[in-house]
């Protein structure tokens, strides 16, 4: 299929690098992602480099330091779901011992 679409093929290379780059943290070589997917003409591609722009700083941390807020974003995540499940049912008191009581 990739040898049919040259668009797919090289959005599947640029997919490919930036997952490496995550991967390895090598963050330092998000400036060179973003220019090479500039280069190519793959909308979708340039609009997520846009956004990367937007905050280089913290993007570049994010895909070099080995720290993450994974472990926070899995709470809140879980405390959400708790509060989509409970919808129109009961009130906050039950909220709070059902997160209580779910760690």
């Amino acid at each position: 299929m990739l040898g049919r679409c040259p668009d797919l093929d090289r959005t599947a290379e640029h997919v490919r690098a930036f997952a490496e780059m995550m991967n390895n943290r090598h963050g330092h070589r998000l400036k060179d992602w973003i220019a090479r997917v500039r280069a190519d003409s793959i909308p979708a591609l340039r609009t997520f480099a846009t956004g990367l722009e937007q905050d280089l700083d913290a993007v570049v941390a994010g895909l070099s330091l080995r720290y993450s807020s994974g472990a926070v974003e899995g709470h809140n995540n879980k405390i959400k779901m708790l509060k989509r499940q409970m919808f129109g049912r009961a009130n906050f008191d039950l909220l709070r011992k059902r997160v209580l009581h779910a760690a």
